[in-house]
């Protein structure tokens, strides 16, 4: 009995190609979030594309005044306006990085973990994450569902979905025409005391009825 064993050689051309594709790919996808961060924050990217520009024109001495002068134009706005500095700067930062962080980054494992995947031929398809707002004590996640499903695949998945992305609790809700809403509830708000405020209309109505 004669025994045949093939063996596939990889070409090392194609190996290469490969590689430089991906590094090709990897450098855009980079280059996209940085133009998307620098429309994002002008605030911010501005000073900074001055601070090069004089780096490049002009000279370094100048690059590092501008820097100066930028650097200290952010401290006295977060001292002088802390609520509009956490509103435009900081809580939008915050925001975004917590959704890739939390979903973006490993939305496809998760959602195949959860077996909400669809197999079309040879094709697995993720349904599409549309937005992530995030919120103190719960993130709303929207998703679009894929052709096929509907809103029992993912109202039967909550528990999946809570254990995999390691929140308290998932609640979905249909928000439109194949798009649903999870609720990801990651801190528990009747945790931290609430300092209520003083009852001061009780004792205007005690004051009104003893002077009656």
């Amino acid at each position: 009995m004669n025994t045949k064993i093939t063996v596939h050689q990889t070409n090392p051309a194609d190996a290469i190609t490969d590689a430089v594709l991906g590094i090709v790919w990897v450098l855009v996808k980079a280059a996209a979030v940085l133009v998307w961060w620098v429309l994002l924050f002008p605030m911010v990217s501005a000073p900074i594309a001055l601070v090069v520009v004089a780096g490049l024109l002009v000279s370094p001495v100048a690059a590092a005044v501008l820097g100066g002068v930028f650097a200290v134009g952010m401290v006295l706005w977060r001292l002088g306006s802390p609520q509009t500095f956490e509103r435009w700067i900081t809580s939008r930062a915050r925001s975004r990085f917590l959704a890739w962080f939390r979903y973006r980054r490993r939305w496809t494992r998760m959602l195949s973990a959860c077996g909400l995947q669809v197999v079309f031929g040879e094709q697995v398809a993720t349904p599409r994450l549309a937005g992530v707002r995030v919120g103190a004590f719960t993130d709303r996640v929207t998703v679009r569902m894929l052709p096929g499903q509907c809103p029992d695949d993912y109202t039967g998945r909550t528990a999946h979905l809570a254990h995999a992305f390691g929140v308290l609790e998932c609640r979905a809700v249909i928000v439109g025409p194949s798009t649903v809403e999870l609720a990801f509830r990651h801190r528990d708000s009747l945790a931290e005391p609430v300092t209520l405020p003083p009852r001061t209309s009780v004792e205007w109505l005690w004051d009104e009825k003893e002077a009656a």
